[in-house]
């Protein structure tokens, strides 16, 4: 009827078609039901005797032993009855959406937290404002309120209401975007002048795969394969100390080595949000000898996001204090898009290549240096963004 569906598993067994799909998740969601559910009526529609229908997701405790045994890594859900019971309903939602794709006009539905949940909509840019500079949804967080601003007419948040901003950050973004001009407040100033020297910038990349390749590791577990640190000093010195493994072996212990040697026992280390003192947390789990080291590294940490986010805005940043957001408005001439290497995903993507046995030494070459490049890119980036807190 027009419907078609990709099975991941399909079982020829004497009692019937046993059916599995499999999902990249750590747990059974609701969706997934709904998923197989449709599969298994297509799949019966097209003549298949389906008896059971299994959905299969990733087990985050496997600990993967080595040796190509991955035994344990799936977690198999048996949803036969729950898949069965939808059935009937099946026929009602695919002709509903086979009659909204081929009506005349779009349905009219008003946006809200249905266009993110649990996946975004593929037409989020026609539905939500893309015709000005300062969209509705740059005020960020709950879609719903953004949906009802957006159906009530407003497309720039510079025309909302103030009455209707009920809260703080929707005001404040409103407020800078309005007056076109950044918010910058000294207390961001004042705190940093209190923090000594030498001071320490600090930024990881990591690599977390959902089929473990190293043994003792887990899925989706975050293994550093490289840090950028910058130094400067009282003096005004600056030095780059750097991390990258290539060697194709498990690269948490080298990882943690380097991070001791290069932060040496004194000073501030800064960072941006929490993540690099979460993966320092899971290198001091996973190393124990190492652990009170790195547990003491922690505690030297300033994390500049929450910093930031409290006494600077730019009416760019679109609602959002993410690093990559907030350095082009201060410092526009870091070049990100410059190289091969341009986010997190791309890194990690470049490290996975340099990986293969098929790689020549001169490709290799190649992503270490852009690799190293990126990763600088980061803590260079920090250094200047204390460097402009300092000047409000």
């Amino acid at each position: 009827q027009g419907i078609l569906v990709r099975l991941d598993v399909l079982l020829r067994e004497p009692s019937g078609i046993r059916l599995i799909e499999v999902k990249s998740s750590t747990s059974l969601k609701p969706e997934h039901v709904t998923d197989c559910a449709i599969q298994a009526w297509v799949a019966r529609g097209a003549g298949l005797d389906v008896k059971k229908v299994l959905l299969a997701h990733v087990n985050n405790r496997f600990v993967y032993p080595g040796g190509d045994d991955y035994q344990g890594l799936l977690v198999e859900h048996d949803i036969s009855s729950e898949v069965m019971a939808l059935q009937a309903e099946v026929p009602r939602w695919l002709a509903a959406a086979q009659a909204a794709a081929a009506g005349p006009t779009e349905p009219e539905v008003r946006p809200g937290k249905r266009c993110v949940t649990p996946y975004d909509c593929a037409f989020m840019a026609h539905c939500w404002p893309a015709d000005t500079a300062y969209p509705v949804q740059a005020l960020g967080g709950d879609r719903e309120l953004l949906g009802s601003f957006v159906s009530a007419g407003y497309r720039d948040l510079r025309d909302v209401p103030e009455e209707r901003l009920t809260r703080a950050d929707h005001r404040r973004i409103q407020a800078v975007t309005r007056a076109g001009v950044a918010q910058l407040e000294p207390e961001a100033g004042r705190f940093l002048a209190a923090l000594g020297y030498p001071r320490y910038f600090l930024d990881f990349e990591t690599i977390a795969l959902a089929v473990p390749v190293f043994p003792g590791t887990r899925p989706y577990e975050t293994l550093p394969f490289q840090f950028s640190c910058h130094v400067v000093h009282a003096d005004g010195r600056t030095e780059h100390r750097s991390h990258l493994d290539l060697s194709g072996e498990e690269p948490g212990r080298r990882c943690a080595e380097a991070l001791l040697a290069a932060l040496d026992a004194t000073g501030p280390v800064f960072v941006y949000t929490s993540y690099e003192q979460r993966v320092i947390g899971g290198l001091a789990e996973r190393f124990p000898d190492l652990a009170a080291r790195l547990e003491a590294t922690t505690s030297r940490l300033v994390d500049l996001h929450p910093l930031t986010k409290k006494h600077f805005y730019h009416p760019d940043m679109l609602g959002s204090w993410s690093l990559k957001k907030v350095l082009p408005v201060i410092a526009p001439d870091l070049r990100y898009a410059a190289g091969e290497v341009q986010e997190g995903n791309a890194a990690s993507a470049a490290w996975l290549e340099a990986q293969q046995p098929s790689v020549t030494p001169a490709r290799r070459a190649a992503l270490a240096a852009e690799l190293t490049r990126y990763c600088a890119l980061d803590t260079e980036g920090l250094i200047r963004l204390t460097g402009h807190l300092s000047s409000g």
